[in-house]
């Protein structure tokens, strides 16, 4: 007669949890393929409304509609000015602004 230990009920509820993780996982890919189309019609409308991305964080334009921020929006009070938005700390600006602007920091000497 088999000694049932209670590592057998924790190996029995891994592989259930497991299982349920899985068939998630199933669920989540067969929406995405039934969705795909109502995905692609959302995005034309956002594309026709000219609709912004979401907002995040309120207490800043600069961090409230990311992609219509530029670089120096956040030091506009004074270049050398701290942060006055926690949310300035936490949001990068999108990444095709960084590009197009050149690194000043390398060229720029600090005045006495």
């Amino acid at each position: 007669m088999p000694v049932s230990r209670p590592s057998h009920l924790a190996l029995g509820l891994l592989c259930c949890g497991g299982a349920l993780f899985a068939v998630s996982l199933a669920d989540a890919a067969r929406l995405r393929q039934q969705r795909a189309d109502s995905g692609q019609a959302m995005q034309a409308l956002v594309r026709q409304l000219q609709l912004t991305d979401l907002c995040l964080f309120t207490e800043a334009r600069y961090t409230r509609h990311p992609s219509q921020t530029d670089l120096h929006s956040a030091f506009q009070d004074h270049p050398l000015a701290l942060e006055h938005f926690p949310s300035g700390s936490l949001l990068l600006p999108p990444a095709n602004l960084r590009g197009h602007h050149e690194r000043l920091d390398r060229e720029t000497e600090v005045p006495d």
